[in-house]
């Protein structure tokens, strides 16, 4: 039979399966997909207790070990204590979120995640809402018993060092979350802390005022948000009121927490490879 006349069926060439790459996610933030992501990092936190321990604990302990360091020279933590205060938490904080989604990159997990109906801002929202709400308690823990326990002499309301601890520990979940997305391994994302963490603690006026630096790391220091974490905390140790310091302080610090999470967001990556 001749097939001249009879028509020729089209060619459909199989197209490559897209990779969540290339698939646009949600664009808008969704409260329920948002509280899900958190609820699920909360679920996950629960079955880690050594993870838990590090949280909520190993600041309450730096913070004890210090007081009777300075046992003899009650004077010294005082000056100090508020500062580690917020300090501490920031680096636990950092030190945790930036393994724990790392981990759920390098297993899989998140690649799964957002194939579903779940975009990026979701996911750093929610995570930023869980450990948010670890870093409660732990400010909560860490300021009571410096203040009512070790007798840290606070001249302010202890409430505001609690919220800036609080804003310190959002930070660092913020830093946490944007370093992991650089990192290949979990051991890189530890690496991250000499280059993050510690630059900050040397120069954000714990050890010595920021001006009596040299003028070149004084400029420094002034771009970097744990200057202004420190300083909060020197102005809730120093004065009863809430001065025009203090709000600048803790609005840099708030900004600064906003601007690394929109970063992780817009640099977090759909595929793991």
């Amino acid at each position: 039979m001749s097939t001249a006349n009879t028509p020729q069926q089209a060619t459909v060439t199989p197209q490559a399966p897209t990779g969540g790459r290339d698939r646009p996610g949600p664009q808008a933030l969704s409260p329920a997909r948002t509280l899900a992501t958190a609820a699920r990092v909360l679920r996950q936190l629960t079955h880690d207790p050594r993870t838990v321990a590090l949280l909520l604990l190993i600041p309450v302990v730096l913070i004890t070990l210090l007081r009777y360091v300075f046992d003899g020279t009650p004077q010294t933590f005082d000056a100090i204590g508020a500062s580690l205060l917020g300090i501490f938490p920031l680096i636990t904080m950092f030190l945790v979120t930036s393994i724990a989604t790392l981990r759920e990159r390098t297993s899989g997990t998140l690649e799964r995640l957002l194939a579903m109906p779940l975009g990026k801002g979701d996911l750093i929202a929610g995570y930023a809402l869980a450990f948010g709400a670890v870093a409660i308690l732990q400010s909560l823990l860490a300021t009571a018993l410096s203040v009512w326990v070790l007798g840290l002499d606070v001249v302010g309301s202890p409430w505001l060092l609690l919220l800036v601890a609080l804003l310190d520990a959002l930070l660092g979940t913020a830093l946490g979350l944007f370093v992991s997305a650089f990192a290949a391994s979990e051991f890189q994302a530890v690496q991250f802390m000499p280059a993050v963490i510690f630059p900050q603690l040397l120069l954000c006026g714990l050890f010595i005022a920021r001006d009596r630096m040299a003028p070149a790391l004084e400029a420094i220091s002034n771009v970097l948000p744990m200057s202004y974490a420190v300083d909060g905390m020197n102005e809730v140790l120093h004065h009863t009121e809430v001065t025009g310091n203090f709000v600048r302080d803790v609005l840099i610090v708030s900004g600064c927490a906003l601007l690394v999470l929109a970063l992780g967001a817009a640099t977090l990556r759909r595929r793991t490879a």
